[in-house]
Protein backbone atom coordinates (compact mmCIF):
# COMPACT_ATOMS: atom_id res chain seq x y z
CA UNK A 1 0.00 0.00 0.00
CA UNK A 2 1.69 3.54 -1.03
CA UNK A 3 2.31 6.22 1.23
CA UNK A 4 -0.49 9.05 1.27
CA UNK A 5 1.72 12.20 2.18
CA UNK A 6 -0.30 15.27 4.10
CA UNK A 7 -1.35 16.86 1.10
CA UNK A 8 -4.05 14.20 0.57
CA UNK A 9 -6.59 13.51 2.65
CA UNK A 10 -9.37 10.80 2.92
CA UNK A 11 -12.20 11.81 5.21
CA UNK A 12 -14.66 8.45 6.03
CA UNK A 13 -18.04 9.55 5.79
CA UNK A 14 -20.05 6.54 6.73
CA UNK A 15 -22.08 4.41 4.31
CA UNK A 16 -19.41 3.23 2.73
CA UNK A 17 -18.90 6.76 1.07
CA UNK A 18 -15.50 8.44 1.18
CA UNK A 19 -14.28 12.22 0.40
CA UNK A 20 -10.75 13.35 -0.25
CA UNK A 21 -9.03 16.18 -0.54
CA UNK A 22 -7.83 19.12 1.82
CA UNK A 23 -10.72 21.89 0.87
CA UNK A 24 -13.73 18.93 1.46
CA UNK A 25 -12.19 17.43 5.14
CA UNK A 26 -12.01 20.50 6.58
CA UNK A 27 -15.08 21.85 5.56
CA UNK A 28 -16.60 18.69 6.84
CA UNK A 29 -13.70 19.10 10.12
CA UNK A 30 -15.54 22.31 10.40
CA UNK A 31 -18.86 21.28 10.16
CA UNK A 32 -18.90 18.46 12.96
CA UNK A 33 -17.45 20.57 15.02
CA UNK A 34 -19.96 23.69 15.05
CA UNK A 35 -22.22 20.89 15.90
CA UNK A 36 -20.77 19.50 18.89
CA UNK A 37 -20.76 23.00 20.13
CA UNK A 38 -24.38 23.66 19.70
CA UNK A 39 -25.16 20.18 21.26
CA UNK A 40 -22.68 21.42 24.09
CA UNK A 41 -24.93 24.60 24.80
CA UNK A 42 -28.27 22.13 24.87
CA UNK A 43 -26.86 20.02 27.59
CA UNK A 44 -25.94 22.96 29.47
CA UNK A 45 -29.18 24.70 29.29
CA UNK A 46 -31.03 20.87 30.31
CA UNK A 47 -28.66 21.12 33.51
CA UNK A 48 -26.22 18.41 32.49
CA UNK A 49 -22.76 18.21 33.19
CA UNK A 50 -21.09 18.20 30.16
CA UNK A 51 -18.08 16.78 31.68
CA UNK A 52 -19.72 13.44 33.12
CA UNK A 53 -18.55 10.08 31.74
CA UNK A 54 -21.64 9.44 30.13
CA UNK A 55 -22.17 12.74 28.37
CA UNK A 56 -18.89 13.78 27.66
CA UNK A 57 -18.93 12.36 23.93
CA UNK A 58 -22.45 12.90 22.88
CA UNK A 59 -21.57 16.03 21.56
CA UNK A 60 -19.26 13.72 18.86
CA UNK A 61 -22.06 11.16 18.90
CA UNK A 62 -24.61 13.23 18.01
CA UNK A 63 -22.78 14.96 15.22
CA UNK A 64 -21.67 12.05 13.55
CA UNK A 65 -25.17 10.34 13.63
CA UNK A 66 -26.54 13.57 12.21
CA UNK A 67 -24.31 14.49 10.06
CA UNK A 68 -24.15 10.51 8.53
CA UNK A 69 -28.49 10.85 8.72
CA UNK A 70 -28.63 13.59 5.93
CA UNK A 71 -25.46 12.49 4.12
CA UNK A 72 -27.07 11.21 1.02
CA UNK A 73 -29.57 14.08 0.75
CA UNK A 74 -27.61 17.00 1.54
CA UNK A 75 -24.99 16.15 -1.14
CA UNK A 76 -26.29 14.14 -3.20
CA UNK A 77 -26.21 16.49 -6.24
CA UNK A 78 -22.67 18.46 -5.90
CA UNK A 79 -19.92 15.72 -4.21
CA UNK A 80 -19.01 12.76 -2.65
CA UNK A 81 -22.53 10.91 -2.91
CA UNK A 82 -23.92 9.07 -5.51
CA UNK A 83 -26.64 10.77 -7.24
CA UNK A 84 -29.67 8.99 -8.63
CA UNK A 85 -28.95 9.36 -12.19
CA UNK A 86 -25.70 7.58 -11.79
CA UNK A 87 -27.60 5.02 -9.76
CA UNK A 88 -30.32 4.25 -12.66
CA UNK A 89 -28.39 4.46 -15.40
CA UNK A 90 -25.53 2.21 -14.47
CA UNK A 91 -28.22 -0.57 -13.65
CA UNK A 92 -31.06 -0.68 -16.39
CA UNK A 93 -30.97 -4.25 -18.20
CA UNK A 94 -32.48 -5.59 -21.60
CA UNK A 95 -35.35 -7.76 -20.80
CA UNK A 96 -37.78 -8.53 -23.92
CA UNK A 97 -41.30 -8.35 -23.54
CA UNK A 98 -43.97 -11.30 -24.40
CA UNK A 99 -44.10 -11.83 -28.15
CA UNK A 100 -47.40 -10.56 -29.42
CA UNK A 101 -47.50 -12.75 -32.63
CA UNK A 102 -47.71 -15.81 -29.96
CA UNK A 103 -49.86 -14.17 -27.03
CA UNK A 104 -51.74 -10.96 -26.14
CA UNK A 105 -50.94 -9.91 -22.22
CA UNK A 106 -47.69 -8.21 -20.51
CA UNK A 107 -44.85 -9.32 -18.77
CA UNK A 108 -40.91 -9.40 -18.77
CA UNK A 109 -39.19 -6.11 -19.89
CA UNK A 110 -42.75 -4.48 -21.58
CA UNK A 111 -46.03 -3.93 -19.41
CA UNK A 112 -45.04 -6.85 -16.25
CA UNK A 113 -45.13 -5.06 -12.72
CA UNK A 114 -42.17 -4.79 -10.57
CA UNK A 115 -42.83 -4.59 -7.39
CA UNK A 116 -39.95 -4.53 -4.09
CA UNK A 117 -41.65 -4.76 -0.63
CA UNK A 118 -40.76 -4.33 3.05
CA UNK A 119 -37.76 -1.60 2.29
CA UNK A 120 -37.30 -0.50 5.88
CA UNK A 121 -35.67 2.99 6.35
CA UNK A 122 -35.55 6.11 7.95
CA UNK A 123 -35.42 9.54 8.14
CA UNK A 124 -35.75 13.19 9.62
CA UNK A 125 -38.50 14.95 10.47
CA UNK A 126 -38.29 17.92 8.96
CA UNK A 127 -40.68 19.59 11.83
CA UNK A 128 -38.99 18.11 14.79
CA UNK A 129 -35.91 16.90 13.81
CA UNK A 130 -36.26 13.28 15.11
CA UNK A 131 -35.83 10.51 12.95
CA UNK A 132 -38.88 8.79 11.72
CA UNK A 133 -39.06 5.14 10.60
CA UNK A 134 -40.78 3.94 7.33
CA UNK A 135 -41.09 0.32 5.38
CA UNK A 136 -41.21 1.26 1.71
CA UNK A 137 -43.40 -0.50 -1.19
CA UNK A 138 -42.20 0.22 -5.11
CA UNK A 139 -43.06 -0.88 -8.11
CA UNK A 140 -42.90 0.20 -11.76
CA UNK A 141 -43.90 -0.82 -15.03
CA UNK A 142 -41.26 -1.08 -17.13
CA UNK A 143 -40.98 -0.51 -21.01
CA UNK A 144 -39.05 -0.39 -23.73
CA UNK A 145 -37.43 -3.65 -22.88
CA UNK A 146 -35.85 -2.41 -20.18
CA UNK A 147 -35.77 -3.79 -16.32
CA UNK A 148 -33.76 -1.80 -12.94
CA UNK A 149 -31.80 -4.02 -10.91
CA UNK A 150 -34.18 -4.42 -7.79
CA UNK A 151 -31.55 -3.11 -5.22
CA UNK A 152 -31.37 0.12 -6.92
CA UNK A 153 -35.11 0.67 -6.63
CA UNK A 154 -33.60 0.65 -2.59
CA UNK A 155 -30.91 2.71 -3.44
CA UNK A 156 -32.40 5.68 -5.07
CA UNK A 157 -35.45 5.33 -1.83
CA UNK A 158 -32.22 5.72 0.42
CA UNK A 159 -31.33 9.18 -1.05
CA UNK A 160 -34.83 10.89 -0.28
CA UNK A 161 -34.21 9.70 3.20
CA UNK A 162 -31.15 10.85 4.38
CA UNK A 163 -32.28 14.43 4.67
CA UNK A 164 -35.21 15.95 6.43
CA UNK A 165 -38.38 15.45 5.35
CA UNK A 166 -42.02 15.12 5.53
CA UNK A 167 -43.83 12.07 4.34
CA UNK A 168 -45.79 12.88 1.33
CA UNK A 169 -42.78 15.11 -0.28
CA UNK A 170 -40.46 11.72 0.04
CA UNK A 171 -43.01 9.54 -1.60
CA UNK A 172 -43.28 11.65 -4.16
CA UNK A 173 -39.59 12.73 -4.94
CA UNK A 174 -38.95 9.05 -4.68
CA UNK A 175 -41.65 8.59 -7.43
CA UNK A 176 -40.03 11.33 -9.38
CA UNK A 177 -36.55 10.49 -9.63
CA UNK A 178 -37.73 6.84 -10.17
CA UNK A 179 -39.76 7.82 -13.40
CA UNK A 180 -37.01 10.00 -14.69
CA UNK A 181 -34.19 7.95 -14.49
CA UNK A 182 -36.07 4.47 -15.83
CA UNK A 183 -39.09 5.93 -18.39
CA UNK A 184 -41.17 3.57 -17.36
CA UNK A 185 -45.04 3.32 -17.81
CA UNK A 186 -45.72 4.02 -14.22
CA UNK A 187 -44.47 4.19 -10.78
CA UNK A 188 -46.12 3.62 -7.31
CA UNK A 189 -44.84 4.37 -4.11
CA UNK A 190 -46.65 3.57 -1.34
CA UNK A 191 -44.94 4.49 2.53
CA UNK A 192 -45.93 3.38 6.45
CA UNK A 193 -44.35 6.18 8.32
CA UNK A 194 -44.05 5.51 12.34
CA UNK A 195 -43.41 8.71 13.93
CA UNK A 196 -42.43 9.08 18.15
CA UNK A 197 -44.65 10.73 19.98
CA UNK A 198 -44.14 13.83 21.88
CA UNK A 199 -45.17 13.41 25.92
CA UNK A 200 -47.85 15.26 27.43
CA UNK A 201 -46.50 17.33 30.32
CA UNK A 202 -49.69 18.47 31.38
CA UNK A 203 -49.65 15.08 33.25
CA UNK A 204 -47.12 12.77 35.39
CA UNK A 205 -48.06 9.97 33.40
CA UNK A 206 -48.07 8.44 30.10
CA UNK A 207 -51.82 6.92 29.64
CA UNK A 208 -52.73 3.43 29.41
CA UNK A 209 -54.18 4.25 26.13
CA UNK A 210 -51.02 5.88 24.80
CA UNK A 211 -49.43 4.53 21.49
CA UNK A 212 -45.69 3.96 21.44
CA UNK A 213 -45.60 5.58 17.86
CA UNK A 214 -47.83 7.39 16.10
CA UNK A 215 -48.65 5.96 11.97
CA UNK A 216 -49.25 7.76 8.39
CA UNK A 217 -50.33 6.28 5.22
CA UNK A 218 -48.80 8.11 1.97
CA UNK A 219 -48.42 7.11 -1.53
CA UNK A 220 -47.65 8.92 -4.88
CA UNK A 221 -48.08 7.50 -8.55
CA UNK A 222 -46.79 8.48 -11.88
CA UNK A 223 -47.41 7.43 -15.24
CA UNK A 224 -50.09 4.62 -15.65
CA UNK A 225 -50.62 5.09 -12.08
CA UNK A 226 -51.15 8.68 -11.48
CA UNK A 227 -54.81 8.09 -11.60
CA UNK A 228 -55.79 6.33 -8.13
CA UNK A 229 -58.85 4.28 -9.78
CA UNK A 230 -56.03 2.71 -12.33
CA UNK A 231 -56.54 -1.27 -12.72
CA UNK A 232 -52.64 -1.40 -12.00
CA UNK A 233 -53.53 -0.02 -8.70
CA UNK A 234 -55.15 -2.98 -7.88
CA UNK A 235 -52.65 -4.99 -8.94
CA UNK A 236 -50.53 -3.20 -6.54
CA UNK A 237 -52.31 -3.85 -2.90
CA UNK A 238 -53.61 -6.95 -3.89
CA UNK A 239 -49.71 -7.72 -3.56
CA UNK A 240 -49.28 -5.51 -0.32
CA UNK A 241 -53.10 -7.00 1.13
CA UNK A 242 -51.15 -9.40 2.86
CA UNK A 243 -49.08 -6.84 4.71
CA UNK A 244 -51.93 -5.24 6.65
CA UNK A 245 -52.02 -2.10 3.86
CA UNK A 246 -55.90 -0.94 3.69
CA UNK A 247 -55.85 1.57 0.70
CA UNK A 248 -58.51 3.41 1.90
CA UNK A 249 -56.50 4.76 4.81
CA UNK A 250 -53.90 5.81 2.64
CA UNK A 251 -53.70 9.77 2.29
CA UNK A 252 -54.89 11.63 -0.90
CA UNK A 253 -52.07 13.22 -2.61
CA UNK A 254 -52.08 16.99 -1.52
CA UNK A 255 -54.69 16.55 1.06
CA UNK A 256 -51.96 15.79 4.26
CA UNK A 257 -52.37 17.27 7.50
CA UNK A 258 -48.92 18.33 8.47
CA UNK A 259 -50.10 17.76 11.90
CA UNK A 260 -49.08 14.18 11.10
CA UNK A 261 -45.61 15.21 13.54
CA UNK A 262 -46.91 15.22 17.12
CA UNK A 263 -44.49 18.60 17.62
CA UNK A 264 -47.14 20.44 15.80
CA UNK A 265 -50.12 19.68 18.06
CA UNK A 266 -48.79 18.77 20.97
CA UNK A 267 -49.56 20.74 24.28
CA UNK A 268 -46.74 23.15 25.40
CA UNK A 269 -45.95 22.26 29.33
CA UNK A 270 -45.33 25.43 31.62
CA UNK A 271 -41.52 24.79 32.04
CA UNK A 272 -40.83 25.25 28.90
CA UNK A 273 -43.55 28.21 27.26
CA UNK A 274 -40.80 30.41 27.25
CA UNK A 275 -37.47 28.83 25.35
CA UNK A 276 -33.98 29.63 25.94
CA UNK A 277 -32.99 31.52 22.90
CA UNK A 278 -29.51 30.11 23.28
CA UNK A 279 -30.91 26.69 22.75
CA UNK A 280 -33.38 27.41 19.78
CA UNK A 281 -29.83 29.31 18.07
CA UNK A 282 -27.67 26.28 18.86
CA UNK A 283 -30.60 24.40 16.90
CA UNK A 284 -30.13 26.41 13.62
CA UNK A 285 -26.78 26.41 13.83
CA UNK A 286 -26.72 22.93 13.63
CA UNK A 287 -29.58 22.65 11.21
CA UNK A 288 -27.22 25.02 8.89
CA UNK A 289 -24.21 23.18 9.69
CA UNK A 290 -25.94 20.23 7.77
CA UNK A 291 -26.10 22.07 4.72
CA UNK A 292 -30.28 23.26 5.74
CA UNK A 293 -31.47 26.58 5.38
CA UNK A 294 -32.96 27.15 8.76
CA UNK A 295 -35.27 30.04 7.11
CA UNK A 296 -36.58 27.92 4.48
CA UNK A 297 -40.66 28.04 5.18
CA UNK A 298 -40.39 24.02 6.55
CA UNK A 299 -37.90 24.93 8.92
CA UNK A 300 -38.76 28.17 10.24
CA UNK A 301 -40.51 26.33 13.75
CA UNK A 302 -38.27 23.21 13.91
CA UNK A 303 -35.43 24.72 16.13
CA UNK A 304 -38.20 26.05 18.89
CA UNK A 305 -40.21 22.48 18.64
CA UNK A 306 -36.61 20.26 18.35
CA UNK A 307 -35.95 22.72 21.51
CA UNK A 308 -39.54 22.35 23.29
CA UNK A 309 -38.42 18.39 22.82
CA UNK A 310 -35.32 18.56 24.66
CA UNK A 311 -36.67 20.63 27.58
CA UNK A 312 -39.09 17.35 28.43
CA UNK A 313 -35.82 16.28 29.34
CA UNK A 314 -34.57 18.58 32.03
CA UNK A 315 -33.47 17.75 35.55
CA UNK A 316 -36.08 17.46 38.52
CA UNK A 317 -36.56 15.59 41.81
CA UNK A 318 -38.82 13.33 41.90
CA UNK A 319 -40.57 14.85 44.91
CA UNK A 320 -41.13 17.98 42.82
CA UNK A 321 -42.36 15.82 39.84
CA UNK A 322 -44.80 13.77 41.94
CA UNK A 323 -45.80 17.19 43.65
CA UNK A 324 -45.09 14.57 47.20
CA UNK A 325 -47.39 11.60 46.61
CA UNK A 326 -43.93 9.14 46.51
CA UNK A 327 -43.29 11.02 50.07
CA UNK A 328 -46.68 10.31 51.57
CA UNK A 329 -47.08 7.26 50.33
CA UNK A 330 -43.68 6.36 51.94
CA UNK A 331 -44.43 7.66 55.08
CA UNK A 332 -48.03 6.11 55.28
CA UNK A 333 -47.21 2.32 53.98
CA UNK A 334 -44.68 1.57 56.95
CA UNK A 335 -46.50 -0.05 59.83
CA UNK A 336 -44.76 -2.94 60.94
CA UNK A 337 -45.32 -2.93 64.25
CA UNK A 338 -42.51 -5.35 64.41
CA UNK A 339 -44.31 -7.76 62.17
CA UNK A 340 -41.90 -9.77 59.54
CA UNK A 341 -42.91 -11.43 56.26
CA UNK A 342 -44.70 -10.94 53.24
CA UNK A 343 -47.82 -11.62 51.09
CA UNK A 344 -46.66 -14.99 48.99
CA UNK A 345 -48.99 -13.36 46.46
CA UNK A 346 -47.02 -11.36 43.31
CA UNK A 347 -48.35 -8.76 42.22
CA UNK A 348 -48.12 -6.79 39.56
CA UNK A 349 -48.69 -4.11 36.98
CA UNK A 350 -47.58 -4.93 33.09
CA UNK A 351 -47.35 -2.61 29.95
CA UNK A 352 -46.75 0.51 31.17
CA UNK A 353 -46.00 2.77 28.71
CA UNK A 354 -43.08 4.87 28.30
CA UNK A 355 -40.68 7.60 26.64
CA UNK A 356 -37.00 8.72 27.25
CA UNK A 357 -34.33 10.46 26.09
CA UNK A 358 -31.05 8.74 25.25
CA UNK A 359 -28.12 10.32 26.86
CA UNK A 360 -25.18 8.45 24.40
CA UNK A 361 -26.71 10.15 21.21
CA UNK A 362 -30.22 12.10 22.37
CA UNK A 363 -32.49 9.80 20.17
CA UNK A 364 -35.49 8.79 22.02
CA UNK A 365 -36.06 5.02 23.18
CA UNK A 366 -39.79 3.64 23.89
CA UNK A 367 -41.63 0.99 25.30
CA UNK A 368 -43.41 -0.49 28.36
CA UNK A 369 -42.40 -1.35 32.01
CA UNK A 370 -43.65 -4.40 33.51
CA UNK A 371 -43.35 -4.43 37.83
CA UNK A 372 -43.61 -7.74 40.02
CA UNK A 373 -43.48 -7.47 43.69
CA UNK A 374 -44.13 -8.88 46.93
CA UNK A 375 -46.16 -6.90 49.90
CA UNK A 376 -44.21 -6.74 53.00
CA UNK A 377 -45.90 -7.14 56.29
CA UNK A 378 -47.07 -3.75 56.91
CA UNK A 379 -47.11 -2.18 53.07
CA UNK A 380 -50.15 -1.79 51.08
CA UNK A 381 -50.14 -2.57 47.39
CA UNK A 382 -49.16 0.66 44.92
CA UNK A 383 -51.80 1.93 42.66
CA UNK A 384 -51.00 1.75 39.22
CA UNK A 385 -51.16 5.78 38.99
CA UNK A 386 -48.05 6.15 41.19
CA UNK A 387 -46.62 3.35 39.75
CA UNK A 388 -47.10 4.77 36.27
CA UNK A 389 -45.82 8.22 37.43
CA UNK A 390 -42.89 6.81 39.16
CA UNK A 391 -42.37 5.01 35.59
CA UNK A 392 -42.87 8.33 33.74
CA UNK A 393 -40.55 10.56 36.10
CA UNK A 394 -37.51 8.14 35.51
CA UNK A 395 -38.13 8.12 31.93
CA UNK A 396 -38.16 12.11 30.93
CA UNK A 397 -34.41 13.02 31.13
CA UNK A 398 -31.56 11.85 29.48
CA UNK A 399 -30.92 8.29 30.56
CA UNK A 400 -30.33 4.46 29.62
CA UNK A 401 -32.40 1.83 29.94
CA UNK A 402 -29.89 0.09 32.59
CA UNK A 403 -29.74 2.93 34.80
CA UNK A 404 -34.24 3.96 34.27
CA UNK A 405 -34.27 -0.16 35.23
CA UNK A 406 -32.27 0.08 38.39
CA UNK A 407 -33.81 3.23 39.52
CA UNK A 408 -37.79 2.47 38.86
CA UNK A 409 -37.09 -0.71 41.18
CA UNK A 410 -35.11 0.75 43.79
CA UNK A 411 -38.18 3.70 43.86
CA UNK A 412 -40.66 0.98 43.80
CA UNK A 413 -38.68 -1.38 46.46
CA UNK A 414 -39.04 1.59 49.24
CA UNK A 415 -42.73 1.48 48.90
CA UNK A 416 -43.19 -2.24 49.64
CA UNK A 417 -40.54 -3.19 51.79
CA UNK A 418 -37.60 -4.25 48.92
CA UNK A 419 -38.60 -7.72 46.80
CA UNK A 420 -39.37 -6.22 43.59
CA UNK A 421 -38.29 -7.28 39.80
CA UNK A 422 -38.86 -4.99 37.03
CA UNK A 423 -38.27 -5.73 33.10
CA UNK A 424 -37.94 -2.88 30.71
CA UNK A 425 -38.50 -3.54 26.95
CA UNK A 426 -37.77 -0.53 24.56
CA UNK A 427 -36.93 0.20 20.85
CA UNK A 428 -33.86 2.58 20.79
CA UNK A 429 -33.87 5.15 17.63
CA UNK A 430 -30.03 4.64 17.30
CA UNK A 431 -30.39 1.50 16.57
CA UNK A 432 -32.21 2.44 13.58
CA UNK A 433 -31.27 5.49 13.12
CA UNK A 434 -27.27 5.23 12.85
CA UNK A 435 -24.67 2.62 12.82
CA UNK A 436 -26.16 -1.22 11.76
CA UNK A 437 -29.46 0.23 11.25
CA UNK A 438 -31.12 -2.97 12.86
CA UNK A 439 -34.65 -2.31 12.14
CA UNK A 440 -37.55 -3.97 14.72
CA UNK A 441 -35.03 -4.72 17.27
CA UNK A 442 -35.65 -4.42 20.87
CA UNK A 443 -34.52 -4.44 24.39
CA UNK A 444 -34.35 -5.66 27.45
CA UNK A 445 -33.30 -5.53 31.24
CA UNK A 446 -34.21 -6.79 34.30
CA UNK A 447 -33.67 -5.33 38.07
CA UNK A 448 -34.59 -7.86 40.62
CA UNK A 449 -34.34 -7.29 44.46
CA UNK A 450 -34.76 -8.89 46.98
CA UNK A 451 -36.69 -12.19 47.21
CA UNK A 452 -36.37 -11.92 43.58
CA UNK A 453 -32.60 -11.73 43.15
CA UNK A 454 -32.86 -15.41 44.95
CA UNK A 455 -35.96 -16.97 43.78
CA UNK A 456 -35.68 -18.09 40.38
CA UNK A 457 -39.03 -19.84 40.38
CA UNK A 458 -40.79 -16.24 41.65
CA UNK A 459 -39.00 -14.57 38.30
CA UNK A 460 -40.10 -17.43 35.97
CA UNK A 461 -43.84 -16.67 37.09
CA UNK A 462 -43.36 -13.40 36.65
CA UNK A 463 -41.65 -13.44 33.39
CA UNK A 464 -43.85 -15.94 32.20
CA UNK A 465 -46.71 -13.62 32.74
CA UNK A 466 -45.57 -11.06 30.71
CA UNK A 467 -47.60 -10.82 27.16
CA UNK A 468 -46.48 -10.07 23.82
CA UNK A 469 -45.26 -6.05 23.77
CA UNK A 470 -47.45 -4.94 21.10
CA UNK A 471 -46.06 -2.22 21.67
CA UNK A 472 -42.92 -2.85 20.27
CA UNK A 473 -44.48 -4.69 17.42
CA UNK A 474 -46.02 -1.65 15.90
CA UNK A 475 -43.79 -1.25 13.57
Amino acid sequence: MGHMGEDSLICDLGNGVSMSGDEECLEKRANTSSIQDAVKVLLTALGEDINREGIIKTPLRVAKALSEGTIEGSYDVTGYAISVKEIVEGALFPEGGVEKNKVVGDAGGVGGLVIVRDLDFYSYCESCMLPFYFKCHVGYVPSAQRVLGLSKLSRVTNVFAKRFQEPQRLANQVCSALHEGIQPTGVAVVLQCKHIPFPDMESNSLHSNHKGVLGILVSSGSGVFQNKDANLWADFFGLLNFRGIDKDKIIDKGSLDYCWCPSLSSKVSPKNEEMNPAMVTAVASILKSLGEDPTRKELQGTPARYTKWLINFQCNSIEKALNGSLGSCTNGALNTNGVVGFDEKIHSELNLPFLSQCEHHLLPFHGVVHIGYYISKGFHPIEKRLLQSIVHFYGIKLQVQERVTKQIAETVSALIGGNVIVVVEASHTCMISRGIEKFGSNTATIAALGRFSTDLAARAVFLNSIPKAIYLSEH
